[in-house]
């Protein structure tokens, strides 16, 4: 049985990426189309109690839901929530039951192991849309990297590059000198050139 991967790593550099976010930044934009930065913090408030649930296939109030975007949304207490609800999505898939039967993320019934794959794209690729939006640094391993393109990678072929609803737009390219962390960035709809623009 191949080893699944941990998420700790991902989760602890997406809060490091969050202590850096100036509170200035959070109305700005981000290189997901048409969301401010505000908006993507909740959506990954959201998304880490959503993967978590998913992990231990425990759903509190009923089924899941797709997380909201919205900047309005936003918890007051979001640099300190956010961090912790990290802490515990890393936690829920350290368990290898995590990985196996079925489960549901954003009102979707999918494989354990798919869920987990899911988690870990999300945590990189909006690792790398706030590092840009903030100008921060982004050092992944390439293990991660490759976990996630083993994902992407085939979902983005059987889709044609026309994109997965719910989880990345119509893939870019990348460039032939592209880096693993570019490729990936591009099949997920985002432009790896993409900064923000001084303001």
């Amino acid at each position: 049985m191949t080893s699944t991967p941990d998420l700790g790593p991902a989760s602890r550099r997406m809060a490091g990426l969050l202590a850096g976010v100036p509170d200035s930044a959070l109305t700005g934009p981000t290189p997901c189309d048409g969301m401010s930065l505000g908006a993507l913090i909740d959506h990954l408030d959201g998304l880490s109690l959503a993967f978590t649930w998913a992990a231990a296939k425990h759903f509190p109030g009923g089924p899941s839901q797709p997380p909201s975007a919205d900047a309005d949304r936003l918890d007051p207490d979001w640099r300190t929530r956010v961090p912790e609800r990290l802490d515990a999505l890393a936690a829920a898939w350290r368990s290898p039951d995590a990985w196996q039967g079925m489960t549901q993320a954003g009102g979707i019934d999918l494989p354990g192991d798919q869920a987990g794959s899911v988690a870990m794209n999300e945590l990189l690729v909006h690792g790398w849309d706030i590092s840009r939006a903030t100008g921060q640094a982004y050092d992944v391993g390439e293990e991660e990297i490759e976990a996630c393109l083993a994902f992407v990678a085939p979902a983005v072929e059987q889709s044609g590059g026309k994109g997965v609803p719910g989880l990345f737009g119509p893939a870019v390219d990348a460039g032939a000198d592209a880096s693993a962390l570019d490729r990936l960035i591009a099949m997920t709809g985002r432009d790896p050139s993409w900064t923000a623009k001084p303001s």
